[in-house]
């Protein structure tokens, strides 16, 4: 089948069909995450490197997937920072920040309910794990710039369809280059809370964590704009070119058209 026949495009998805992928891809994500660290936590016990390793694997592969299944419908940003730079750019309308938003952090609050409930453990348990630190909050602020920076700098220079595979194995390798393993997105900071496991943090680490996120989001959107100042677009597109392009079906020349 064509790339046409199986896209879905934006233009003819509904703002509720939009959300719902941002949450169903949220809350996939966090479960993702923090099953994947329940496992590893139970399969190497006593490797605390190796179960980095299990978790940074799973969660780049489950990523690179939920990218390449929900973007044609609303782009799969999965992270308020994202979104937000997303809308500023101009290839989103700032309405869609309304139902994007709350649907990111519901979304990742669910996956961690899902990912306790699913290996037997308390289905909301609050993490006693204290992340805040002044190495952690750069670390956060380094990570979700290059995440930024990562995916922007793509889409502006047209090569949008490198954007799967580029951010998951951005994340992967932030796990290990970063003190905090790169959460880099204040939605699934929220929802690890809600977790007293492997991935779990502390509920009074999490306001820091976000400081920093949006942040990094602000270094990360300069960083682009330096270096592609004349790229892409800063005004409103067509929403069903723009989610071809972030999976690589158009060109950045024809989603200006």
């Amino acid at each position: 089948m064509s790339d046409a026949s199986t896209a879905m495009p934006q233009a003819t998805t509904s703002w509720q069909r939009r959300a719902f992928a941002e949450f169903l891809g949220s809350a996939l994500l966090s479960a993702i995450v923090i099953g994947s660290g329940i496992a590893a936590s139970a399969l190497s016990p006593n490797d605390v490197g190796l179960q980095l390793l299990e978790n940074a694997a799973a969660t780049a592969l489950g990523l690179y997937v939920l990218i390449v299944v929900l973007a044609p419908l609303s782009g799969a940003h999965f992270n308020p920072v994202v979104s937000l730079v997303d809308v500023y750019l101009g290839f989103r309308p700032w309405r869609d920040l309304a139902s994007y938003l709350p649907a990111q952090v519901a979304g990742c609050v669910v996956g961690a309910v899902l990912a306790n409930s699913m290996f037997g453990l308390p289905a909301v348990a609050l993490s006693g794990t204290d992340r805040l630190t002044g190495p952690h909050l750069l670390a956060e602020v380094v990570a979700t710039a290059g995440l930024v920076l990562v995916i922007f700098a793509l889409a502006r220079s047209g090569r949008g369809r490198f954007a799967p595979a580029a951010v998951a194995a951005y994340i992967g390798s932030a796990y290990f280059f970063t003190s905090s393993t790169s959460f880099a997105n204040p939605a699934i900071a929220i929802g690890r809370m809600f977790t007293d496991t492997f991935a779990g943090i502390a509920p009074g680490s999490v306001p820091g964590y976000m400081c920093a996120q949006l942040l990094g989001g602000i270094l990360g959107l300069v960083l682009v704009r330096v270096l592609y100042p004349d790229q892409g677009t800063t005004s409103p597109v067509r929403s069903d070119v723009v989610a071809a392009s972030a999976t690589g079906r158009v060109s950045e020349r024809e989603a200006r058209l």
